[in-house]
């Protein structure tokens, strides 16, 4: 049985920490499966760590709906998220008709939107039909040309807007709320302000729980990881190494050896080159 935002929300009544982890395919879902993870978002930063876009803006219902299917079919119990991308949700009826169609067509358990005040209608509209909600606040990728690749609400007339943001999407029936590149200090006022979860990701260790991208987590990328990330595996290496590997020896011929290969009987082969 999944998991529900009912629990999610228990889990923060009992002082639970939510581990929340990205996912966009159906092996990476099926591991994080095995590992408890109980919390999935399929995130539109697919744009970047599998699309190989700079900014997650690229990302399309379509896309989200693809990568989520596969998502929801490699796990049984997680509770999936999935962002919905870009202007998919600029109005009321563009908002209805994108969840209906990621809710459908991919299968998934909730929604992730980003912004505050201003989309607090929209929010309250999407749950009154049925569709569980989080929200995004600080860092919020999809604005980031407008505000900038770095920590948000560091001021007090910034933070005090955040907050009113946190207030009005927890007001407007958000289940959960994810705050991005936010200062510690604000990120735990809000938390202790708020019913409902906060998940943090560069927002210190006072929120309800944590938020990781997949390949930061497992360093599948090359280069340095986000200041906000953990890396606790490099696997983008060890990949490295069993791919020149196999490179080596299809170049020196040691692969495929008999174990790889199936045999004929010679008397068959020799009727099937005749003439």
């Amino acid at each position: 049985m999944r998991i529900t935002v009912f629990d999610i929300q228990a889990m923060k009544e009992s002082g639970q920490r939510i581990a929340m982890l990205t996912a966009y395919d159906h092996p990476s879902a099926a591991l994080a499966e095995r590992a408890q993870v109980p919390m999935l978002l399929v995130g539109d930063s697919l744009g970047m760590v599998v699309h190989g876009a700079d900014t997650t803006l690229p990302v399309t219902l379509d896309d989200m709906i693809r990568h989520a299917r596969a998502v929801v079919r490699g796990s049984s119990r997680a509770l999936v998220v999935a962002d919905l991308p870009f202007l998919t949700y600029a109005t009321e009826a563009d908002a209805i008709a994108s969840a209906r169609r990621v809710m459908q067509e991919a299968g998934v358990q909730a929604l992730k939107l980003e912004g505050g005040v201003s989309i607090a209608p929209t929010v309250r509209r999407l749950t009154e039909l049925g569709v569980p909600v989080m929200g995004h606040l600080g860092l919020t990728p999809q604005a980031q040309h407008t505000l900038g690749l770095r920590v948000q609400a560091r001021q007090a007339e910034a933070a005090r807007r955040l907050v009113e943001d946190a207030l009005a999407l927890q007001d407007a029936g958000a289940f959960a709320l994810v705050l991005e590149l936010v200062p510690a200090p604000l990120a735990e006022a809000v938390t202790q302000r708020l019913r409902i979860p906060v998940i943090g990701i560069g927002a210190g260790a006072g929120c309800d729980g944590q938020v990781q991208v997949w390949h930061d987590l497992l360093g599948l990328l090359p280069g340095k990881s986000p200041r906000h990330a953990k890396r606790y595996a490099d696997i983008g290496a060890a990949i490295e190494d069993a791919v020149r590997a196999y490179v080596d020896d299809v170049q020196s011929g040691a692969f495929p050896t008999a174990a790889q290969s199936s045999s004929m009987d010679p008397d068959e082969l020799s009727r099937a080159l005749e003439g």
